[in-house]
C-alpha cells in the first residue's frame, strides 16, 4: 500500500508553470501559487468565480461564463450549465432522469455517453461542454503566469468513479490541457485548512457543490492528511435546490414541470437561483416568471429544500459507521462548496454534528486553493517531506472466479495508490489461456457487481489443471484509474488492460452497493460457500472420471459401481442448495476412492522403476 506524498515523486514532477483548477457544477475556478501563497485569480472585473456554463450560437460562435449565462431562457442558441452532472453518465440515464433542464439530449437513448443537441444540429457530450470551460480557465493562469501551463491539478469528487474520472481527465486533454493529479475535492479542501491552521484530529469534510455532495472523514496528524472514508451523492447539489423551488413555482402557477420548454425552464431555474442566493441574507424575495410573482420567505424555501438536503444523511450516517464514531467525537467540521452559504445547509450542519462548522475561508474558492497547493509542490516547488496525502478506494476490486464469485484484490476504504496481487491457477487439464473478468462491489457474487473490463491471457503452457500459476496484479493510481495485469509465472506470458469502463456509474449506484453488501451480507457469505462448494464438487468429479477412465482395470466391478455410486451422490448434492451436503459427499467419495488411489500411485511407482538396475538405488 503506498502513500500519496504531496510533493510528488521525481518521475511525476513538471517544472514549470502550473494551477490547481476547480471544475465546478455551477461555478469554475482557477488559483496559482505566487509569493510564497495560494490566489484564486480573477477576470478582468475581479470576479473569483466563472459559471460552468457553454452557449453555442446559432452561427457556430460559443460564449463561456457570464455571457453564456446571459443566454439562459432567450431564444438562438443552445445554453448549456451544469454538465458536470452528467460526466461519466450513459445516454440512457440523462432520459430516464427526466430533470428539469434549459436543454434538450439527444433522441438517441443508446450509447454510453450523453449527448446534448444544440440548434445548429450540433450533438456534443458533457466532456466537450467541459472542455469549453476550462479553454478561459487555462488563458487565465497563463496570462498570470506569463506562458503556457506545463500542468494542472483538477479537482473530482470524492465519490466520482473511474468512468468520471476519465472523464474528466478525457475534457482536459480536450482543452490542451496536462492533468498531473486529479484531486478529491474534500481532500483538496483539507489540504488548504490544514496548511492554513495547522490542526490536528479527526474532521468531517461536508463538500456541497453546486451538483455534487461529498462527505468525508479525514485524521490529520502530523502532516499527514488521511482519508479514512468518503461517501457521497454526484448528482446532490445546489442545482437540485433550485429546480425544487423552480418546480414548486411553477406548479403554483398551474405549469407542469416536465413538460414546459427549455427556454421557461431557463428562466425558472435562473429566477430559483437568484432568490435562493438573495435568501441568504433576505428574509423575503420576490420571483418574476412569465409575468407572475411570488413571495417567497427563507422559511418557505427551508421547507421546498429540506427533503433535498436530507438526501445528505445517508452518506452522512455511513461514513459515520465506517470508522465507529458520532458527529459529535470529531474535531471539526469543514464546510466546502457555494452551497453550504445557504442558512438551512449550515443550520443542518450543525444539529447533525453538534458543533458549529468551520467557514472561514471562502466555501466557493477552498477547492481551488487547496488543488493550486498541490500543483505547485507536484510542479512548481520541491517535495515536501513532511506533508502527507492519503486517500482511499470507494469500493472494493477484484475478478470472477469459478461459479461467478468475486476475488477482491483491493478493498473499499483501501489507502491509494495501491498495488496488491494474488495467485490464481489453472482449472482445466490443459487449458491454455485464461479469461479475466475485472469486477467493483462489495457483493460476494459477480451478479451483483459492476462488471470493469474483460481480458484474455494466452499462451499458457499446458498442465493438469492447478498447476499453472498466473499472477495477477491490480494497480490503483493516484487519480483512482485502475490497472490490472497478469503475468503466466513460469513463462513469462503477461497481458493487462487498464479500466476506462463506460460512462454510467453514478454515485447513486454506489451508495446503493454499499448499503446492499451490508443488507445481504449473511446472504452473500451463504452463496459464495455454495457456489465455492459446487466448484471443488465439480473439480473432484472431473478428476475422478478421468482416474477411472484410465485405470478402471484397477477396479473389480463392484468397486466400480460403489465409486459410480458415490460420483453420483456428489454430483446429486451438488445440484442442491445445502453446501454442508456438497462436502460431506465429497468426503466420502474421498473415503471410498482412498484404495483406488493407493492402487493407482503403486502401479505408477512400478512403471517407474521398470528396467531399472538395482545398482541405480545404491
Amino acid at each position: 500500500m503506498g502513500l500519496l506524498q504531496i510533493g510528488g515523486s521525481p518521475k511525476e514532477k513538471c517544472a514549470g508553470r502550473v494551477a490547481g483548477i476547480d471544475l465546478g457544477t455551477t461555478y469554475s475556478l482557477v488559483a496559482v501559487v505566487q509569493d510564497g501563497g495560494p490566489r484564486v485569480l480573477a477576470d478582468e472585473e475581479g470576479r473569483a468565480t466563472m459559471p460552468s456554463v457553454v452557449w453555442y450560437g446559432p452561427d457556430g460562435r460559443t460564449q463561456v461564463g457570464y455571457g453564456a449565462r446571459a443566454h439562459l431562457g432567450k431564444t438562438g442558441g443552445t445554453t448549456i450549465a451544469s454538465a458536470k452532472r452528467f460526466m461519466g453518465r450513459a445516454q440512457v440515464e440523462a432520459h430516464r432522469d427526466n430533470e428539469l433542464t434549459p436543454y434538450r439530449f439527444s433522441s438517441d437513448a443508446e450509447g454510453p455517453v450523453v449527448y446534448f443537441e444544440t440548434t445548429t444540429d450540433r450533438k456534443v457530450t458533457p466532456m466537450e461542454v467541459s472542455a469549453e470551460v476550462l479553454k478561459p480557465l487555462k488563458a487565465r493562469a497563463e496570462a498570470a503566469l506569463d506562458g503556457e501551463l506545463d500542468g494542472v491539478v483538477i479537482t473530482v469528487p470524492a465519490y466520482f468513479d473511474d468512468a468520471q474520472r476519465q472523464a474528466t481527465k478525457d475534457a482536459a486533454r480536450l482543452a490542451g490541457l496536462t492533468v498531473l493529479r486529479l484531486l478529491n475535492e474534500p481532500t483538496a479542501a483539507a489540504l488548504a485548512y490544514g496548511l492554513d491552521k495547522n490542526e490536528e484530529g479527526l474532521f468531517a469534510v461536508f463538500d456541497l457543490g453546486g451538483g455534487t455532495f461529498d462527505i468525508s472523514i479525514l485524521k490529520l496528524d502530523g502532516g499527514v492528511f488521511q482519508v479514512l472514508t468518503t461517501g457521497g451523492d454526484s448528482r446532490l447539489g445546489g442545482d437540485d435546490f433550485d429546480r425544487d423551488i423552480a418546480e414548486h413555482f411553477l406548479r403554483q402557477q398551474g405549469v407542469d414541470p416536465g413538460r414546459c420548454s427549455p427556454e421557461v425552464a431557463a428562466r425558472a431555474l435562473a429566477e430559483a437561483r437568484r432568490a435562493k442566493e438573495a435568501l441568504t441574507t433576505a428574509d423575503t424575495t420576490t420571483l418574476n416568471i412569465e409575468g407572475h410573482s411570488y413571495a417567497l420567505t427563507r422559511a418557505e424555501m427551508d421547507n421546498i429544500i429540506r427533503p433535498t438536503l436530507r438526501r445528505t444523511m445517508g452518506p452522512i450516517r455511513r461514513v459515520l459507521k465506517d470508522i465507529g464514531v458520532e458527529g459529535g467525537d470529531l474535531d471539526g467540521v469543514v464546510l466546502v462548496g457555494g452551497s453550504t452559504r445557504v442558512p438551512a445547509v449550515r443550520t443542518f450542519v450543525e444539529q447533525t454534528f453538534g458543533q458549529r462548522p468551520y467557514a472561514e475561508l471562502d466555501p466557493d474558492q477552498v477547492v481551488a486553493l487547496g488543488a493550486s497547493v498541490q500543483a505547485d509542490l507536484l510542479g512548481g516547488s520541491g517535495p515536501r517531506d513532511d506533508v502527507l496525502l492519503l486517500d482511499v478506494l470507494p469500493l472494493s476490486l477484484g475478478v470472477e472466479t469459478m461459479g461467478g464469485v468475486v476475488a477482491k484484490v483491493l478493498h473499499r476504504n483501501q489507502t491509494i495508490p495501491a498495488t496488491a496481487q494474488q495467485e490464481f491457477t489453472t482449472y482445466a487439464d490443459g487449458q491454455t489461456g485464461m479469461d479475466f473478468h475485472v469486477v467493483q462491489g462489495e457483493r460476494e457474487m459477480v451478479a451483483d457487481g459492476r462488471s470493469l473490463a474483460r481480458f484474455k491471457l494466452s499462451g499458457l503452457p499446458p498442465a493438469v489443471a492447478g498447476m499453472g500459476r498466473v499472477m495477477v496484479t491490480f494497480s490503483v493510481d493516484a487519480d483512482g484509474i485502475l490497472d490490472v495485469s497478469a503475468q503466466e509465472e513460469t513463462t513469462g506470458q503477461r497481458a493487462s488492460v487498464q479500466v476506462k469502463p463506460s460512462y454510467g456509474l453514478d454515485d447513486e449506484a454506489v451508495e446503493r452497493m454499499i448499503m446492499e453488501s451490508f443488507e445481504n451480507a449473511e446472504a452473500d457469505v451463504n452463496q459464495r460457500v455454495l457456489a465455492e462448494a459446487r466448484v471443488e464438487a465439480e473439480r473432484i468429479l472431473a478428476a475422478f472420471h478421468r482416474a477411472l477412465a484410465e485405470d478402471r482395470a484397477l477396479l473389480s466391478a463392484a468397486e466400480v459401481a460403489e465409486l459410480e455410486a458415490a460420483a453420483q451422490a456428489v454430483k446429486d448434492a451438488a445440484a442442491g442448495d445445502q453446501p454442508a451436503m456438497i462436502n460431506e459427499k465429497v468426503e466420502a467419495l474421498d473415503e471410498v476412492s482412498a484404495g483406488f488411489a493407493v492402487r493407482r500411485m503403486n502401479r505408477s511407482i512400478k512403471d517407474a522403476l521398470a528396467g531399472q538396475k538395482a545398482d541405480g538405488f545404491a
